[in-house]
């Protein structure tokens, strides 16, 4: 298994990935209208060289921004290899924190960044209507039932070494 950067693939096959799990490259959040196939990142491929995980960020001045996380197999650190290649990423560009927004009802992203260093720094309240304004297709009810309505910004401070 490997991890490599997300340009070192063909566009269509990120652009596929995308469209498999998200229905749609375009990410609508408070931070901005992402094209996730032109946004940089890490791919996690398994032996048969398939990939069965991505990360994308932005990088704006001192912080970096993760847009989107997937893993298609749960439980075997994907995620967290992903996370870990982009803070590395970020530290060598100069960053000083990473920072992501969610939505309030993705208690499974909550969760794997507190874990793993990130703090809960804002709350914008009713910020998925806003988002979708611009993009009908976000669902009203998400995980576990619970009303899709909030973001949650969370951060990370880095480590400069």
């Amino acid at each position: 298994m490997t991890i490599i950067a997300i340009h070192q693939l063909p566009k269509r096959t990120v652009s596929e990935f995308f469209q498999e799990h998200w229905g749609t490259t375009e990410m609508v959040i408070s931070s901005g209208i992402y094209d996730c196939t032109e946004l940089a990142g890490f791919a996690f491929m398994n032996e048969q060289q398939m990939m069965i995980g991505l990360i994308t960020y932005i990088v704006r001045e001192e912080d970096c921004e993760i847009i989107s996380l997937d893993s298609t197999v749960e439980g075997k650190g994907i995620g967290s290899a992903l996370v870990k290649a982009v803070e590395q990423a970020a530290m060598e560009q100069g960053c000083t924190s990473i920072s992501l927004i969610t939505t309030n009802d993705n208690l499974h992203a909550l969760k794997f960044y507190q874990k793993r260093g990130y703090c809960l720094i804002e709350i914008l309240r009713n910020a998925v209507e806003k988002a979708r304004a611009y993009k009908p297709s976000i669902p009203l009810i998400g995980n576990d039932g619970i009303p899709i309505r909030d973001e949650i910004r969370l951060q990370k401070q880095l480590d400069c070494q």
